[in-house]
């Protein structure tokens, strides 16, 4: 049996995109690997995570790479700091949204994840973040003349004046 590497991925809003899942490929003719997603998420995100986590997978298992996910704390750091084991990863690929884009790469995630580890830690930039899609507008209300909306008014003026007149 060949030797697999076994590759920590660390990955958040990027896990499922195409560069990563290309850059994954790539990796695959040096040798076969075995890819744990790591996805640093809050509480709050869990549920969307998961599914880009799972769609990951999904894609991964499609061409051929053995690959499971882990949702770890909303900090990076330690996210890794609580999966890494020396003993069971050889490399580590961060994914982050291009430069002017990512928070990660404002902290300079690779290279402090690389002293954390002492690993050599690959870096993959996926396109910038697009903001999700806005929701669909509303569509608008079919307007009415004019006449009908004096009509309302008129009403509505008489049933006050009617109403003064009445306590009276």
């Amino acid at each position: 049996m060949p030797f697999r590497t076994h590759i920590l991925c660390v990955a958040s809003r990027t896990v499922d995109s195409p560069e990563l899942l290309e850059a994954l490929k790539a990796r695959v003719a040096q040798g076969p690997i075995h890819v744990t997603l790591l996805s640093p998420t809050p509480w709050s995100e869990r549920a969307d995570a998961q599914k880009r986590v799972d769609a990951a997978i999904a894609a991964l298992t499609k061409e051929g790479i053995e690959a499971q996910g882990v949702l770890g704390d909303a900090d990076p750091i330690v996210a890794v700091q609580a999966t890494w084991d020396p003993g069971r990863f050889d490399d580590v690929l961060v994914s982050t949204f291009a430069s002017p884009f990512s928070a990660w790469m404002r902290v300079d995630l690779p290279h402090r994840v690389q002293k954390l580890t002492d690993c050599t830690v690959h870096h993959v930039e996926a396109g910038p973040w697009r903001p999700p899609r806005p929701p669909a507008p509303v569509p608008q209300r079919e307007r009415s003349g004019l006449l009908p909306s004096v009509l309302s008014l008129m009403r509505a003026r008489t049933r006050r004046s009617g109403e003064a007149h009445a306590r009276y």
